[in-house]
C-alpha cells in the first residue's frame, strides 16, 4: 500500500509540473502591436524597424505597420490614404502619430492638437492606445526645437494621447554633446544616431521598460555613444539619473 502511495503521489506531482509547463506557456508576453502613422521621419531609417530590433534585444516582440508618406500631416492622413482605415480596424494595441512638416507644429499648435484629437478619439473607439511622438524642426531651424517639444506636449494634453519626447531626448543629447550629429546630410531627416535616439524613446514608452542596457547598444558604434544616446532617452522619459550617469 506504501508504493502504491508513493506511485500515486510522483504522478499527481508529474501532473502539476505538466500543468504548470503548460501555464508558463500559455502565460508568455504576446506580441505588442502597433501603427506608426507618419511622413518620411518615421519612414527614414525605419524607425518602426529600429523600435522592433531594440525589443526583440530585450527578449520582447514587436509587430507593427507603418502608414507614412512624405510630406504628410495628420490631416492629411485624415483625407487620405490608409491610416484611418487601419487604424479603425482594431487590431492595434496603439498607435504612433507623428506630425508636420507640412503644416510646423511650432506655427500652428492648435493645428497640431485638433488632428491629433481626432486620431486620439479614433483610435480610442478602436480600442487601440494613442501616443505622440515628438519630433524636431529642420537644422537651420534648430533653435526652435524647444517650441516643437512644448506643442507636442500641449497636443498630446489635448488629446488625451501618451507623449512619446524624441525631441526633447535629441534636446538632452545636445547638452551633453552639442555637435553630435543628429541630423541627415539634408539637414531634416534623422542620421542614424538621431533614429537610434528616436528608437530608444519609443522603445522605453511602449514597454515602460529600461533603455540603458549593453544589449540595447548600437551596434558599428563606440560604447560611450551609445550610453550617451540611452542616458538621453532615460531623461526624455523621466527616468532618474545620478548626475554622474546624465550624459552616459
Amino acid at each position: 500500500m506504501a508504493r502504491i502511495g508513493l506511485f500515486g503521489a510522483l504522478l499527481a506531482a508529474a501532473t502539476l509540473l505538466a500543468g504548470a509547463t503548460q501555464a508558463g506557456i500559455g502565460t508568455e508576453a504576446a506580441p505588442l502591436r502597433v501603427l506608426f502613422i507618419g511622413n518620411s521621419l518615421t519612414r527614414s531609417n525605419d524607425l518602426p524597424a529600429r523600435v522592433a530590433e531594440l525589443a526583440a534585444a530585450s527578449g520582447r516582440e514587436l509587430q507593427y505597420r507603418t502608414v507614412a508618406w512624405p510630406g504628410f500631416s495628420l490631416e492629411d492622413h485624415w483625407s487620405f490614404g490608409a491610416a484611418r482605415p487601419a487604424l479603425a480596424s482594431g487590431v492595434w494595441d496603439v498607435v504612433v502619430m507623428q506630425d508636420g512638416p507640412s503644416v510646423a507644429p511650432w506655427e500652428d499648435p492648435e493645428h497640431l492638437s485638433t488632428w491629433a484629437s481626432r486620431f486620439a478619439d479614433l483610435a480610442r473607439e478602436a480600442g487601440t492606445r494613442p501616443a505622440l511622438l515628438t519630433v524636431w524642426p529642420d537644422r537651420e531651424r534648430r533653435s526652435l526645437l524647444p517650441e516643437v517639444v512644448a506643442s507636442y506636449r500641449l497636443a498630446a494634453q489635448a488629446a488625451g494621447a501618451d507623449l512619446f519626447p524624441a525631441g526633447e531626448a535629441w534636446q538632452a543629447v545636445w547638452r551633453c554633446s552639442p555637435y553630435m550629429w543628429l541630423y541627415s546630410s539634408d539637414g531634416i531627416h534623422p542620421s542614424r544616431l538621431g533614429t537610434y535616439e528616436a528608437a530608444l524613446v519609443v522603445y522605453g514608452a511602449l514597454y515602460d521598460a529600461p533603455v540603458r542596457s549593453r544589449r540595447l547598444y548600437l551596434v558599428g558604434e563606440r560604447p560611450q555613444t551609445s550610453r550617451l544616446l540611452q542616458a538621453a532617452a532615460a531623461t526624455a522619459l523621466g527616468r532618474w539619473l545620478p548626475a554622474s550617469g546624465r550624459c552616459g
